[in-house]
């Protein structure tokens, strides 16, 4: 798709912004699929979704030279998510196989950095994903973070408060649980959202003309 709105306007939020809304909250159903016994349901119900949400979450490192492995799979359909523990399961076959099906429709955000810390651990061919940080540039979105995103379409902020939260604990408290959904949720959300054609660039309230840079003195 190509934009047909003036190349010469974006649409950004800035820090203060974002920081100034009022916070957005989790709504929808969770499902821990944190034993071999909870998977088949999990791949039945994400097999029959017309669409899902992707995301993952790793155990934030605070020593220089230490990094964890993805410890949770969010995927998530418009009304319920799926929480795989990925380091107390592993990556089941069901869904694996979701993953790698080209025919079902699958949105996340930043897509690079979650297949590339999944394939540090597991042998995977994603297919059928749509990344939403170059398909929001056809709505003149500037923006890259799903925070930023989900504030210019929803006027609302998505708290990271458990962002840097232990994704290995033994059990995950229901804050960590809604942050991980909404994250997957939202990916959905925006998606629908756009294709719907219910954002117009225009009338944003964050539309603003591109400012170039300044030139440099080369006098000197």
């Amino acid at each position: 798709m190509t934009s047909t709105f003036n190349s010469q306007y974006i649409v950004s939020i800035s820090k203060a912004e974002l920081a100034n809304l009022p916070a957005a909250s989790y709504t929808g159903n969770i499902h821990l699929v944190d034993s071999p016994d909870k998977v088949a349901a999990a791949v039945d119900a994400l097999r029959a979704a017309p669409i899902i949400g992707f995301d993952t979450e790793t155990r934030p490192s605070f020593k220089k030279g230490q990094t964890f492995q993805v410890a949770l799979l969010q995927l998530s359909t418009r009304t319920d998510c799926y929480l795989i523990r990925l380091n107390k399961i592993g990556l089941p076959d069901g869904i694996k196989e979701i993953l790698e099906d080209e025919s079902k429709l699958k949105i996340g955000v930043s897509l690079h950095d979650d297949f590339h810390n999944l394939h540090r651990i597991y042998t995977l061919s994603p297919k059928g994903f749509i990344d939403l940080q170059p398909f929001v540039k056809d709505f003149l979105i500037a923006d890259n973070s799903l925070s930023r995103i989900y504030a210019i379409l929803f006027g609302k902020r998505i708290s990271k408060g458990q962002r840097l939260t232990n994704w290995e604990a033994a059990d995950l408290t229901p804050a960590q649980q809604a942050y991980a959904a909404f994250d997957a949720l939202s990916c959905i959300q925006i998606y629908d959202h756009l294709t719907a054609k219910r954002f117009s660039p225009e009338n944003s309230k964050y539309y603003q003309p591109v400012i170039p840079p300044a030139p440099k003195d080369i006098s000197e």
